[in-house]
């Protein structure tokens, strides 16, 4: 199994997200994700400051096998993008959880509300599992 940080809460469209603030998550995808798409070889990712919706596609992931979308876990106003990305796409290979991350969202409303439908580290091994 892939690895996964017990203190985050995972997406069934395999996003991961960190609460890094009192109303602010970090997402990336996870290293299960990563590893089913291949070398990672381009990001797209929404432009800072915009706003997004839960459920909904902010930007997609090229890799030597596919294209794939990245999906927003919460609704709200990106406020971080990890620029690093344009130049260093394989981050999201080589370290899915730290320099890998893709965006910042301040949550819209409640964040513990909007966090309520993401799943934990054991159910998200589960759904990777099914």
């Amino acid at each position: 199994m892939s690895e996964l940080k017990s203190d985050f809460l995972y997406s069934e469209e395999h996003e991961w997200v960190q609460t890094v603030g009192e109303d602010t998550v970090r997402i990336g995808i996870t290293e299960f994700a990563q590893h089913q798409l291949g070398d990672i070889v381009f990001v797209e990712l929404p432009d800072l400051e915009s706003s997004v919706q839960a459920e909904e596609s902010i930007g997609t992931i090229e890799s030597v096998k596919t294209v794939s979308d990245l999906f927003s876990p919460v609704s709200g106003s990106i406020i971080a993008i990890n620029d690093a990305l344009q130049d260093a796409p394989e981050l999201v290979n080589s370290s899915p959880y730290e320099e890998g991350w893709m965006i910042e969202i301040r949550v819209d409303g409640d964040l513990s509300a909007a966090l309520s439908k993401l799943m934990n580290a054991d159910a998200y091994r589960k759904h990777t599992e099914d």
